[in-house]
C-alpha cells in the first residue's frame, strides 16, 4: 500500500465510528484492503451470477413459491447437460 493510501485510511482507522457497519468496515479495513490491493480480489463473479439471477426472476413475472424459484435457479445455471446422447443441438 502506497503512503497516500495510508494515510487516506489512517483517518477512518482513527476515527470514532457510531454505525455498527462503520465498526464492522473499521474491524477489518486492513483486511479488505490486502484483499482488494494485494490479491486483486474482485466481486465481479458474484455480481454477474446475481444478476442472471434477478434476469430469471424478471423473466417468469412471479412464482408461486421459493422452491420454484430455486428450481428455475437450478436449472438456468446449474450447468446440466440436459440433452440425450446422441442428440444433436
Amino acid at each position: 500500500m502506497t503512503r497516500k493510501q495510508k494515510r487516506r485510511f489512517k483517518v477512518l482507522r482513527d476515527s470514532t465510528l457510531k454505525t455498527a457497519r462503520a465498526w464492522a468496515i473499521k474491524e477489518h479495513l486492513w483486511g479488505i484492503l490486502d484483499a482488494i490491493v494485494f490479491l486483486k480480489v474482485s466481486n465481479g463473479p458474484a455480481e454477474s451470477l446475481n444478476s442472471r439471477i434477478k434476469m430469471i426472476k424478471v423473466r417468469s413475472r412471479g412464482f408461486r413459491n421459493k422452491e420454484r424459484f430455486a428450481n428455475a435457479i437450478y436449472f438456468h445455471l446449474g450447468g446440466l447437460e440436459l440433452y440425450p446422447e446422441g442428440v444433436a443441438r
